[in-house]
């Protein structure tokens, strides 16, 4: 009896365990139905191919998947994807990628250089495996693939105008889905190239799911039979990202919106695998100030084009950020680990991005006013050099402008006066805020003159002190006084240091030198 009983309640637990089992399957199957990933850690990428300099769309790619990826302390991983051979140069251009990486801050976790377990993070390397040639000819045996052996002749005729520009699409009529296993191995027997397409579905609808742009639904009819495998061996892009990412553990996808439209061909790709799809975060469209297209005519289309216009890398990357994305308080100015921290791509826009280029210009001054003198320094002295060939002190130089310049070849038009005096009208004399004019201005030059003469400290506070004096018996404002030794002395209007800054760099002999050119060009 008691062996019974002890029974019976061995099967009631066993039954009890299976129902919690089957409990949890069914909630797991609910949540990933519903569109959330179940994952441990995330894991980001950025995939660019070896193609030229980096491209600002691509920059905010990576830096997104980066913040993406450190916001969770997950990891950023960088991966080539050099399927096109024909536009891929290598070498320099790879090395083009690393360093822009380096010198942005986005420091990858694994990459070609850093062997993480999930290598070769090359795709021609991958390539050489057969690796996704296995994985197509997979989707062959299940029925979700084909053979194609279509020539460029059937196919050009395939091209239909959709648009008054004369914009071809060429959709794919599956002609090669209807070849019988006998026609597609006497084509391979005999040599004849081909390629390996999906074989999409032409009825009903797919669904996908963006962290930004939501639910999107697409006609499978829409869908064209893209291509796997080329006649040249390689994955497309489309095929390779899509093996990779899941063999390589990707949780989060971030890619421009021009993706969008592909999204249902990779959902269909991990469909047919029977592969969970990442998390996608398609960023919006990045623009000129004209709404168009950033592109390279623009002139500051790529990172390496911004950093030789005389931007500061980290506030190229700062603004970057906010191409797209709002941080909620409105704050502007981030270092990159406060942007790890702030960084939410829920927040993200649907709308286009304008790259405006005078708002850039305006972070890039605050990070100047921000930086420390010496580091200031040795960027600034270089655009120095370039027109300053006299014996002056320029670390004061570099001083005075610091906080007036917005980009390092400002620094140029606002010293040239310091390697030689312009020629200049009488009329910048005239000021009605200072009360001066040409007969006012020739007093106050030809009283102060043999005042500075006798004079030997040239500092700035020794000067200022002297005019200080002068004002005091002349009864003015100091206006009066040091506009016209200023415009002496520079030449201009627009200075980026007052009349006795400038005399200080001078020096005694070429401020009394100026002043003096000045008297004269007043008196005729």
């Amino acid at each position: 009896m008691l062996f019974t009983v002890m029974m019976l309640l061995f099967v009631v637990s066993i039954a009890i365990i299976d129902m919690n089992q089957y409990y949890r399957k069914g909630q797991k199957r609910q949540i990933r139905k519903a569109g959330e990933k179940t994952m441990s850690k995330v894991r980001t990428r950025f995939a660019p191919s070896p193609t030229g300099r980096m491209h600002v769309g691509n920059l905010r790619t990576a830096l997104y998947a980066y913040l993406i990826a450190k916001h969770e302390g997950g990891d950023f991983m960088l991966r080539i994807e050099d399927t096109d051979q024909e536009r891929i140069l290598w070498t320099a251009l790879l090395d083009i990628i690393y360093r822009t990486l380096e010198k942005t801050g986005l420091i990858h976790d694994e990459g070609p250089d850093k062997d993480g377990g999930y290598g070769p993070y090359v795709q021609s390397e991958r390539n050489k495996s057969g690796l996704y040639l296995k994985y197509a000819k997979q989707l062959i045996e299940q029925g979700d693939a084909y053979y194609c052996f279509c020539d460029k002749e059937r196919l050009d005729s395939l091209k239909s105008t959709v648009s008054e520009s004369g914009t071809e699409i060429r959709v794919y009529d599956k002609h090669c889905l209807s070849l019988s296993k006998e026609e597609i191995e006497a084509n391979l027997a005999a040599g004849k190239p081909y390629v390996i397409r999906i074989n999409m579905p032409t009825e009903g609808t797919t669904t996908f799911h963006d962290e930004i742009y939501g639910d999107i639904t697409v006609n499978n009819a829409e869908l064209d039979d893209m291509i796997l495998i080329k006649s040249d061996g390689y994955p497309t892009y489309n095929f390779a990202n899509v093996v990779d990412d899941h063999l390589m553990n990707i949780t989060h996808v971030v890619r421009g919106n021009e993706y969008l439209s592909s999204a249902p061909k990779y959902n269909r790709l991990y469909e047919a695998f029977g592969w969970e799809p990442p998390v996608y975060v398609h960023c919006p469209l990045i623009t000129d100030e004209n709404h168009k297209k950033l592109s390279k005519r623009c002139g500051h289309s790529s990172y390496e084009d911004l950093i030789e216009q005389g931007f500061i890398s980290e506030a190229v990357v700062n603004y970057v950020a906010l191409l797209g994305w709002c941080p909620q308080d409105n704050q502007e100015i981030f270092s990159l680990e406060e942007l790890v921290k702030a960084f939410d791509y829920h927040h993200m826009s649907k709308s286009p991005a304008v790259f405006d280029v005078q708002k850039l210009k305006w972070m890039n001054s605050e990070y100047m006013k921000m930086m420390d003198f010496d580091t200031f320094y040795d960027m600034a002295e270089p655009y120095i050099r370039k027109v300053i060939t006299k014996d002056y002190d320029l670390k004061k130089i570099a001083a005075l402008v610091k906080t007036r310049i917005e980009i390092f070849p400002d620094i140029m038009e606002q010293i040239d006066f310091f390697e030689e005096l312009p020629e200049y009208d009488t009329s910048m004399y005239i000021h009605k805020k200072m009360k001066t004019n040409e007969e006012t201005s020739l007093e106050v030059l030809k009283e102060l003159l043999p005042v500075l003469e006798k004079q030997d400290d040239y500092s700035n506070d020794a000067l200022f002190e002297t005019l200080k004096r002068y004002v005091a018996e002349k009864g003015c404002k100091n206006g009066y006084v040091m506009w016209p030794v200023r415009t002496a002395v520079s030449g201009k209007q627009n200075t980026p240091g007052g009349a006795t800054e400038i005399m200080e760099v001078l020096g005694k002999e070429e401020s009394l030198d100026r002043i003096r050119k000045a008297i004269e060009l007043l008196e005729k």
